[in-house]
C-alpha cells in the first residue's frame, strides 16, 4: 500500500484536473452537459485511479489501476485537442495542460514498466 498523496503522479495528476475545470468553466453553456462533462470525468479519473491503485495490496493490482488511469489520460488528450480543433479553446491555454498530462503518461509508462518487472 502506497500513500497516494506523497505520489508525484498523483500530484500531477491533480493539478492537471484542477486546470482542466479552470479550462472547461470558460467553454460555452450548452457543452455543459456534453464535452464539459466528459473531459472532466475523464480528467478526475486519472487521479482517482492513481489513488484507489495505491491502496491495493499489491503492486500487480496497482498496475492494473495504472492501466485504467492511462487510458483516461489518452481519453482527456483527444478531447483537448479536439476542442482546440473545434474553437472551443485557444491554444495557448490548452497546450500547457496538454504538456502536463503527457509528463503525467510518461511517470505512468515508468511505474507500469516497473511493475512488469517485478
Amino acid at each position: 500500500m502506497h500513500d497516494f498523496k506523497k505520489l508525484l503522479i498523483w500530484q500531477k495528476a491533480m493539478n492537471v484536473t484542477k486546470d482542466v475545470y479552470l479550462l472547461t468553466s470558460n467553454f460555452p453553456k450548452e457543452e455543459k452537459y456534453g464535452l464539459i462533462s466528459q473531459i472532466r470525468r475523464s480528467a478526475i479519473s486519472i487521479p482517482s485511479n492513481i489513488s484507489e491503485g495505491a491502496g491495493r495490496n499489491t503492486n500487480g493490482e496497482f498496475k492494473n489501476f495504472l492501466g485504467i488511469a492511462n487510458g483516461s489520460s489518452n481519453e482527456l488528450l483527444t478531447q483537448l485537442i479536439l476542442s482546440q480543433q473545434l474553437g472551443l479553446v485557444d491554444e495557448n491555454l490548452v497546450q500547457p495542460i496538454i504538456e502536463d498530462l503527457i509528463e503525467v503518461q510518461k511517470i505512468n509508462y515508468s511505474l507500469i514498466q516497473k511493475f512488469t518487472k517485478e
